[in-house]
């Protein structure tokens, strides 16, 4: 049963869906402090405890809000993350965390930086200032968070992978910790017409520009080189390559500039794997909810593990 409230000035709604793990604070309007900021649904899953601990919390800010409760998106999947905390709450596996999914409005544009053939982008500026400022700003001034950027964490998939990553560099002083499963950083590189061609499959790195030039690495370097303040890092990507487009393309490329990402992340920024950089590669792995809350059970302990 929903239960309607204000918190901070704003409209909510409480609901339990059950889950012995937590409970929900949903708003279907998150406004910020800009003017130019687009209000949000924002579904604000709270540990069961809440009420009656004294305890602050690590917040994982997650994208594509309406597929990590609920089914929803383009395949209406989800990847269950109440569930998935309840586990491993009750395995003792994490510490308790407040997750906050973040609904996009215009997915297309709000995740992307750079050209995708036939479809808008260009507003993941504006939206990773949104998660930074807005909605952090929010979460932490009304509930009782570890806000330092060393308990902060932006997860997403996909192009929410992309955003997740393109986030924490531009907002080092908010994030320190990503999570980016199946990232798309192939946007801006290997995203023009003439590729969309099951014969362009097996592309070599470099055809179509390098990472180390893009306008992603570019402008999130000073974040990266940063020896005090260095991100903690989870990169993935699954390889399976049957199934469709999502999987022959999509999948292929996020695997692609994966292994670019890692390279440059060791080689040009000092990064050391199973330090502050993780890398998966899954061999059933497939570009959707499925496959990436499956290893969501890994990636948790990395950051939030007792």
């Amino acid at each position: 049963m929903a239960e309607q409230f204000t918190k901070g000035g704003q409209q909510a709604w409480y609901h339990d869906d059950g889950y012995w793990g937590g409970y929900f604070h949903t708003y279907d309007h998150l406004q910020g402090e800009n003017p130019y900021d687009q209000p949000h649904q924002v579904h604000i899953f709270i540990p069961r405890d809440y009420e009656i601990s004294q305890e602050a919390y690590p917040v994982i800010y997650m994208n594509d809000g309406d597929t990590a409760f609920f089914p929803g998106g383009i395949q209406h999947k989800t990847w269950n993350m109440g569930k998935l905390l309840t586990r491993l709450y009750i395995l003792n596996q994490i510490h308790k965390v407040i997750l906050v999914g973040i609904c996009p409005i215009n997915r297309d544009y709000e995740y992307t930086h750079a050209p995708v053939w036939g479809r808008q982008w260009g507003g993941l500026k504006q939206y990773a200032s949104y998660v930074a400022n807005s909605v952090k700003g929010f979460v932490d001034n009304n509930y009782r968070t570890l806000s330092d950027p060393d308990h902060s964490m932006v997860l997403g998939s996909s192009h929410g992978g992309l955003a997740a990553f393109y986030t924490a560099t531009r907002h080092p002083d908010k994030f320190r910790l990503v999570a980016a499963l199946s990232p798309s950083f192939w946007v801006g590189l290997d995203s023009i017409d003439s590729i969309i061609d099951s014969s362009f499959t097996q592309l070599s790195l470099g055809l179509f520009g390098s990472l180390k030039d893009s306008t992603l690495l570019r402008e999130g370097s000073n974040a990266l080189q940063d020896p005090h303040h260095k991100l903690k890092i989870y990169l993935d990507w699954g390889l399976v390559r049957e199934g469709g487009f999502h999987n022959s393309f999509i999948e292929e490329r996020a695997t692609v500039r994966g292994q670019e990402m890692r390279c440059l992340l060791v080689r040009d920024f000092g990064y050391q794997e199973n330090k502050d950089l993780f890398v998966v590669e899954d061999p059933m792995g497939q570009h959707d909810e499925e496959s990436w809350s499956g290893r969501m059970e890994y990636i948790l302990p990395i950051f939030f593990g007792r």
